[in-house]
């Protein structure tokens, strides 16, 4: 527990706070975009441990909230199909599309596997020759690489029966349609450790010129959290607006080359529409030519949709740090992890989840 425990010191996260207090002397908004970061400021309580003037607000960090209905609604149309072993992560069978989702199909006689790695689908495919198996490709740069490996292995292995439903989207430019909306109110980013230690951070250092903000790239436990924030308030105090790295035990600025090129090979950027944001241009991965026969869309004949988010549902806003869950009215109400409304009530990285689970009894407050 030692490589735990020294990141969550009680003590040294209390002097962390009195730094950044020391050093505040104007309201600041700062938003992370992980969502693994997200549940650790709420269940730590981190943002209540800052000085008033620093607001901390809620990025779309969790690839989850931010698939789309018409994805998730393919998903469940594959997995409906009698011939079809369906695998995915745990984490999207409880995701709501336009009207259930994948676990009731796996409850209806699906045949819906959640498995921990994309090539444990592929080895699903050689045991099950004589059915299509298909992997759903869901998240950041973060899971690219294995999910690339997968199919390049299939191509490789000349494995016809697999496939992948990509619903990969990008960090950077998700970014830069915050930064660029009227509605914006962020000033600094915490950007995603784990995205950066595949992808590096040169992608950011434009973004905090453009638009003169600071990102510093941040790690998950406590103080690494507290570090990024007192990193990004002395640039803003400081009127910098560079790229930092806190998260130096994981990260590089040039990133992982190997699985960057293992990206490029089996991966093309596309537009990618966010769930309750709407497309965003060049934000998402779909496959390469050379790795068509490979795409689930493409092998089952699924046509483009359009499906309207259920309209009491203010996700987009929460994913955009415009709102927080609570100030939802159906927030607890009418919607609860059990009954979800929307993705971040039910995503083990949704910043409604960490509501609900950590701050749920102080809504009125």
């Amino acid at each position: 527990m030692r490589f735990i425990d020294e990141y969550r010191d009680a003590a040294l996260a209390h002097q962390y706070a009195r730094r950044i207090a020391q050093i505040t002397t104007k309201p600041w908004t700062i938003m992370e975009v992980c969502g693994g970061q997200t549940h650790a400021i709420i269940k730590f309580g981190i943002d209540e441990l800052l000085p008033k003037q620093i607001t901390l607000v809620h990025g779309p960090g969790c690839p989850v909230c931010v698939t789309p209905i018409e994805i998730i609604d393919k998903a469940i149309e594959i997995a409906a199909r009698p011939n079809v072993i369906f695998c995915s992560f745990g984490d999207m069978l409880r995701v709501p599309g336009s009207t259930t989702d994948l676990l009731s199909v796996k409850a209806q006689g699906g045949d819906v596997r959640i498995v921990y790695s994309p090539l444990d689908a592929l080895k699903i495919a050689k045991e099950n020759p004589d059915r299509e198996v298909v992997f759903f490709a869901v998240g950041f740069e973060t899971t690219a690489p294995a999910n690339a490996m997968a199919v390049h292995q299939a191509y490789l292995q000349n494995v016809k029966n697999f496939s992948l439903l990509v619903a990969h989207v990008l960090v950077p430019p998700a970014m830069e349609a915050i930064l660029s909306s009227p509605n914006n109110r962020v000033q600094g980013f915490l950007a995603a450790g784990h995205v950066c230690t595949v992808m590096g951070y040169t992608e950011y250092e434009p973004i905090a010129k453009k638009y003169r903000v600071p990102i510093v790239v941040t790690g998950f436990e406590p103080l690494d959290i507290l570090q990024g924030i007192y990193m990004c308030v002395k640039q803003l105090e400081e009127g910098r607006y560079d790229v930092e790295n806190q998260y130096t035990r994981s990260v590089r600025r040039e990133g992982n080359r190997k699985a960057q090129e293992l990206i490029r090979e089996v991966f093309r950027i596309v537009p990618r529409k966010w769930r309750g944001i709407g497309e965003i241009p060049q934000s998402g991965l779909g496959l390469m030519e050379k790795y068509q026969e490979f795409d689930a869309e493409r092998k089952f004949a699924l046509a483009d949709r359009s499906v309207e988010e259920a309209s009491e549902c203010i996700a987009g806003l929460v994913l955009q740090g415009v709102k927080k869950p609570h100030e939802c009215p159906a927030f607890g109400i009418r919607c609860t992890p059990e009954h979800p409304l929307g993705a971040p009530m039910v995503s083990s990285e949704g910043a409604c989840a960490a509501y609900y689970r950590y701050r749920r009894e102080r809504k009125d407050e």
